[in-house]
């Protein structure tokens, strides 16, 4: 059974980066698609990012900012947000799903980050 285990998640203020974590247990990471998704107050989730091997896609909003690495011998996968912004204030969710599924069916328990002077 996958597991994803998030951590990392604070108060920064707009400019500076953080760095969420997402760990994965249970099943080859090979076979699965990471994304990451975010919810703010009021609004409904969105797409952040996501990767498979070498893969990367990002939403527009946040494309040359953020970025996926990865810890191969943790199977540990990284958010890592730079430049943050006030809008960027969310829960962030680490998601996986089969790599021929089209939903995502795992979820991490989300993480608070707010931007904020």
């Amino acid at each position: 059974q996958v597991q994803l285990v998030e951590s990392g998640g604070g108060l920064v203020q707009p400019g500076e980066s953080l760095r969420l974590s997402c760990a994965f247990s249970g099943r080859s990471i090979s076979l699965y698609v990471l994304g990451w998704f975010r919810q703010a107050p009021g609004k409904e989730r969105e797409f952040v990012a996501s990767m498979r091997g070498n893969a990367r896609n990002y939403s527009d909003s946040v494309k040359g900012r953020f970025s996926i690495p990865r810890d191969n011998g943790r199977n540990t996968v990284f958010l890592q947000m730079n430049s943050l912004k006030p809008e960027d204030t969310a829960v962030y969710y680490c998601a996986a799903r089969f790599f021929q599924s089209e939903s995502y069916s795992i979820w991490g328990q989300g993480t608070q980050v707010t931007v904020s002077s």
